[in-house]
């Protein structure tokens, strides 16, 4: 298992919002994290750092997951938590007033991957059976794509793309979405933030991530390229995995 963690802060924004990372537990499996914050004057930022670092934290003391089910009650119990630290500190804290961040996180094994995820935070799979974004952007656009009020055409150009209908830490509850896929040989897992998805189609992806001659780096490295030759409006952070036992673990 290789994993390249990369975040970028793009062409127009000042300050980078986004976190994200990969770490190993006692058992040797795997969490990667992308979080893309939001609220005030470097609010977003706090929200996200405060996600990945308090699921870095309980991660890396955690051992014992051996199935699907222990890693879905995994994410949702410690995601909740941490929706709770967040809504606590933005209490308590007027400058953190209304601070969020939308997740996307992973656990991978070498048998399963299981992913939990708030917001448009997006997390794609690319093995033998095509490219497939695994997870259900929470924003107004992609419900009214969804109740067929608008088209994914119109989607991709309408004012109010950016309207998140769930986030971490801006509620006292949270919902999530999980779902459990095979992990297998040869298979890569791409987790991005929008400022990646809003920018590089999806046969961009596919194009640069099946590019096996170049290193999972370099792979990592083009996407964040041309997610700024597009534009960059937005920070823009990623994590690819790429189950390859043939140079051990990554």
């Amino acid at each position: 298992m290789k994993a390249v963690f990369k975040t970028d802060r793009g062409r127009i924004r000042q300050h980078n919002e986004d976190s994200g990372g990969s770490f190993l537990n006692r058992d040797g499996h795997r969490l990667a994290i992308v979080a893309d914050g939001m609220g005030g004057h470097r609010a977003g930022d706090v929200a996200s750092e405060m996600t990945l670092q308090n699921l870095q934290k309980l991660w890396e003391k955690t051992e014992g997951i051996q199935t699907a089910d222990e890693a879905e009650e995994w994410l949702k119990n410690n995601i909740t938590e941490v929706n709770h630290l967040l809504f606590e500190h933005s209490k308590n804290n007027p400058e953190c007033e209304g601070m969020g961040t939308t997740i996307v996180a992973v656990i991978i094994t070498d048998r399963f991957s299981t992913v939990a995820n708030i917001g448009d935070s997006r997390c794609y799979i690319l093995n033998d059976s095509g490219f497939q974004q695994l997870t259900e952007d929470h924003s107004l656009v992609n419900e009214l794509v969804r109740s067929g009020q608008i088209s994914r055409e119109d989607a991709e150009h309408h004012p109010r793309k950016n309207v998140l209908l769930r986030a971490l830490g801006t509620e006292e509850s949270v919902n999530m979405d999980t779902k459990t896929i095979m992990f297998e040989e040869g298979d890569i897992l791409l987790l991005c933030s929008d400022g990646l998805s809003n920018k590089v189609s999806t046969d961009e992806m596919v194009t640069i991530l099946n590019n096996r001659e170049i290193v999972l780096e370099e792979r990592a490295t083009s996407l964040i390229n041309l997610a700024n030759e597009h534009g960059g409006e937005d920070n823009i952070t990623l994590v690819v995995i790429e189950f390859d036992n043939s140079n051990g673990s990554g």
